[in-house]
């Protein structure tokens, strides 16, 4: 009953930004979430919030979230295994949209058109994203948007030895922008280390759905591999079968 407790405001979290607020040092909010205020005088009005779920952020929500609801030690570690599942932030850089457009809605569909992340000189296209955010905006509208945390040629973790990341989203994404340029929102990352995420039963457990994944993998990969074995056998003896009736 506990564990189903915790999932359910897991989810409820992370797709509530006010939720993530409660609780967690101002200072740790200022660092990791940009916030920012665009109007065109009798038309429209966005007010945009974009937190950056950096490995601080993320320590500071868990803790806060245990303290507030008085989480034993294994209760925190279910919560923490349950967010860094979700954030999926194995292969994805995780952030939080949090929208509230006054006057004329606003239409994004499709989001990824307007939101892009630069790092180290290259931009890269979302991975996903909150499909609401496709539906007519008017109103309070927050989910999240992740792009690929590996470069697709090479395969490197792309926030290895990056200072900075910086979110660009084109200006005409909304009438109250259009026309400024586009948007841009930048986050140092130079002192956060995303591997304190990875200790404890937490990261046992991440760990050990990350094997079984592998191991899936690989055993549907060597049931391919065995049926193209068996197939070729079958078919060198057939031919060998055709080759014995000719030489007679």
């Amino acid at each position: 009953m506990k564990n189903k407790f915790i999932l359910a405001l897991l989810m409820v979290c992370v797709f509530a930004g006010v939720a993530f607020a409660a609780g967690i040092e101002e200072r740790i909010m200022r660092q990791w979430t940009r916030s920012e205020r665009y109007a065109r005088e009798g038309e429209q009005a966005v007010e945009l919030r974009i937190t950056y779920y950096s490995a601080e952020y993320i320590e500071a929500l868990v803790q806060a979230e245990a303290e507030k609801n008085m989480w034993t030690s294994d209760e925190l570690e279910r919560y923490k295994y349950n967010l860094l599942r979700t954030l999926n932030l194995d292969e994805n850089i995780a952030f939080h949209v949090d929208l509230n457009v006054l006057g004329s809605p606003m239409y994004l569909a499709p989001m990824d058109r307007f939101f892009k992340l630069r790092v180290g000189g290259k931009i890269y296209d979302a991975s996903d994203y909150d499909k609401t955010f496709n539906f007519r905006l008017s109103g309070r509208r927050d989910g999240m948007i992740w792009f690929p945390r590996f470069d697709e040629r090479t395969g490197r973790n792309l926030l290895e030895n990056i200072r900075d990341i910086r979110m660009t989203i084109l200006s005409h994404f909304s009438l109250a922008t259009s026309g400024r340029g586009d948007l841009m929102f930048i986050w140092d990352i130079t002192r956060d280390d995303p591997s304190v995420l990875y200790r404890g039963r937490a990261a046992d457990m991440l760990e050990l759905d990350r094997l079984m994944r592998r191991m899936e993998k690989l055993t549907n990969d060597r049931r391919d591999l065995e049926n193209q074995l068996r197939s070729a056998n079958n078919e060198l003896d057939t031919i060998n079968e055709r080759i014995e009736e000719l030489q007679r």
